[in-house]
């Protein structure tokens, strides 16, 4: 086998294994469903990944660039964030590695410090540094990111974890903006 077929198994495993993870959690997955339906032995993924504890952490590995969101004035704010989350949300959910994360954090321990890792670093800190750099003191700053982010993330349990309907992605998009706006405002 090349390397490039390699890679290309390897990304194959990796987005059913995501496909998988977020539709059933952790408990649920068995290596040999995952090789199934990526068309290969599982042989493979203990050789690529060490197992299904390997599996999961290059599964849930994530980068989101969400700063691109805080480009532009604090009054527009909750309207860019709500678009990138929506188009976020709106995507094929074997795709999101934040999805597998959330769904797993109830039965697995380290999927919850991964999930509160990544949103500290990749979005409550940035949010925070944003809205202090807008002009907001850092205690306010704080304040405010830590309540958008409460807010995102009790949406998105809500909607994508517990299964519940997304509905209309414009009327979410403008539902979402408004509710980031005020908190944001304050």
């Amino acid at each position: 086998m090349t390397s490039r077929d390699a890679a290309a198994t390897r990304q194959r495993i990796l987005e059913q294994a995501r496909r998988q993870f977020a539709r059933h959690g952790y408990t649920a997955i068995t290596v040999k469903g995952v090789a199934d339906a990526a068309g290969v032995s599982p042989n493979l993924i203990t050789r690529y990944f060490g197992g299904k504890e390997g599996l999961f952490l290059a599964a849930t590995r994530v980068e989101i660039p969400v700063e691109d969101s805080f480009g532009g004035h604090r009054s527009e704010l909750g309207a860019r964030l709500a678009a990138s989350i929506v188009r976020r949300w709106s995507g094929d959910p074997g795709e999101d590695p934040l999805l597998v994360l959330q769904r797993a954090s109830g039965e697995r321990p380290e999927a919850a410090e991964a999930l509160a890792a990544f949103l500290d670093t990749n979005s409550l800190e940035p949010l925070r540094r944003y809205l202090r750099d807008s002009g907001l003191d850092d205690a306010e700053a704080r304040n405010r990111a830590a309540a958008i982010d409460a807010f995102v993330l009790g949406v998105s349990t809500r909607r994508r974890v517990l299964r519940s309907e997304l509905g209309d992605p414009a009327e979410l998009q403008a539902w979402l903006g408004a509710v980031i706006q005020r908190l944001a405002d304050g």
